[in-house]
């Protein structure tokens, strides 16, 4: 039977990307160091490939072709982020005239094929002076960030409307501070939630100022990545494991971002295993009175654990698996390029609970993608067919338009990534993008999906 899904009047359709994924001159026109180029520099290898992230897409002297191929593809709104160190090269101190001039015309070019420009101030990219003298476990950078936020308002607020604190801030403290994947490769569990937690008074900060400035109809929000935590059954020991993974992933963030508290089950929870983090007696205010207006989900998978098979090791450093052991569904569908499982109920699931349990709050889709490897397999005639991208937006949008009829307040739709973009240690190895780039000759080639965004986009939804 076919269906017609026939989005809000006014829906966002776009993407999103981020300055140290897509701009590249990273050397270039005073910009400073931030920890990926620093990184890169120290140990090319870490990175797949040894592909770094000085050129990237080479959106920096590309962005008026690709602003128009946006358009072209049926983008009325599209997220990159700022970059701290090139705007501000050391962290703090002088202001880079040459960054305020690009990233001015990029927002206006945007404004120009109206595209509205959703501008996020900080996308793991710490600068590397800051990250120096401990990056977010100093509360020095925390008014650093500030101070910064402040600036990119007072530069930019007159074009953009839709600001954000954060992508994903609970990555940095995860990668960077827990598992030793990304830059500073630590791992300690009370130095990451200390990194956590200064980056929600950082947040609650950049609000205040936010509000202070006054800017015409605009908004500030936050982009979370969110995962419905499923047990693997309804044993209490299952649902136990489910409910503190979701403490940790989902509620550390979501809570004060959106209730303008800390959840108290964590707070516990932290305080029995004596990993509090240092805080300050006025951050509860602060936190409480300065909540999100938006939010962006960044869904792509589940999490499913079940309970501990065995005691973990009293002498290994403590991990959030202490507390369960991921689940592996039998008969679960795999994206195997990325390893992640794909169950798009997973984003209805998602919206629902944020109507339920955090007050319907305005949101949107922030990302959502299929990540592919080797793509170039599916080249006929000069494109890539990649139908399995269309098929994987659609069946998540059938959730969507679903939750949305249900009463969420969802106000778009944004695909991770607008063409293929360079990723913090994969580089190039799985491909994103509506818009296929050839790394030696940076040519552009809209995919098959990228069309078909376009219709998806003029038609306001899609018949299936």
């Amino acid at each position: 039977m076919v269906k017609e899904y026939k989005f809000p009047e006014g829906f966002w359709w776009g993407s999103a990307s981020s300055a140290p994924q897509m701009e590249g001159a990273s050397k270039e026109d005073g910009k400073g160091m931030s920890i990926y180029d620093y990184w890169y520099e120290k140990e090319p290898e870490r990175f797949f490939n040894g592909i770094g992230p000085d050129i990237a897409s080479d959106f920096y002297h590309r962005y008026k072709e690709d602003i128009k191929l946006m358009k072209e593809i049926g983008h009325n709104s599209f997220r990159t982020s700022i970059s701290w160190s090139r705007l501000i090269p050391n962290g703090i101190g002088q202001i880079n005239n040459k960054a305020v001039d690009f990233y001015r015309d990029m927002i206006n070019e945007m404004i120009a094929n109206g595209i509205e420009p959703f501008m996020n101030l900080f996308h793991f990219d710490m600068p590397l002076e800051l990250q120096k003298i401990g990056g977010w476990e100093n509360r020095e950078v925390v008014d650093a960030y500030v101070n910064y936020a402040k600036t990119c308002f007072e530069l930019f607020g007159d074009k953009v409307k839709m600001w954000f604190t954060f992508n994903e801030p609970i990555a940095p403290a995860i990668e960077g501070y827990l598992y030793g994947a990304h830059y500073p490769n630590i791992v300690d569990f009370r130095r990451a939630i200390q990194v956590a937690y200064n980056t929600i008074v950082a947040q609650a900060k950049a609000i205040k100022v936010f509000k202070e400035h006054q800017i015409k109809n605009g908004k500030i929000g936050v982009i979370l990545n969110l995962y419905p935590v499923y047990p693997r059954s309804n044993h209490p020991a299952d649902v136990k494991a489910a409910q503190i993974a979701d403490l940790f992933f989902n509620r550390s963030f979501l809570d004060p971002s959106v209730k303008g508290e800390l959840s108290l089950e964590l707070v516990d929870l932290l305080r029995e295993y004596n990993l509090l983090p240092y805080t300050k007696e006025e951050d509860k205010e602060l936190i409480k009175n300065n909540k999100v207006d938006i939010l962006g989900v960044n869904y792509y998978q589940p999490k499913r654990v079940k309970a501990k098979e065995y005691l973990p090791n009293p002498y290994s450093p403590i991990m959030p698996e202490w507390f369960f052991d991921y689940y592996e569904m039998p008969g679960r569908r795999m994206n195997i390029s990325r390893g992640w499982e794909i169950y798009e109920k997973g984003i209805y699931d998602l919206l629902k609970r944020l109507k339920d349990e955090y007050g319907n709050i305005t949101c949107f889709i922030s990302e959502n993608g299929m990540g592919v490897q080797d793509e170039e397999r599916f080249l006929q005639n000069g494109i890539i067919e990649d139908d399995y991208r269309i098929e994987f937006i659609k069946e998540h949008l059938k959730w969507v338009h679903k939750a949305i009829e249900e009463g969420c307040n969802v106000k778009g739709y944004h695909l991770w990534t607008f063409m293929d973009n360079w990723s913090f240690l994969n580089a190039y190895k799985n491909r994103y993008g509506l818009v296929s780039v050839d790394l030696k000759t940076q040519k552009r080639t809209i995919k098959k999906s990228g069309y078909w965004y376009k219709e998806l986009s003029e038609n306001n939804g899609f018949v299936d």
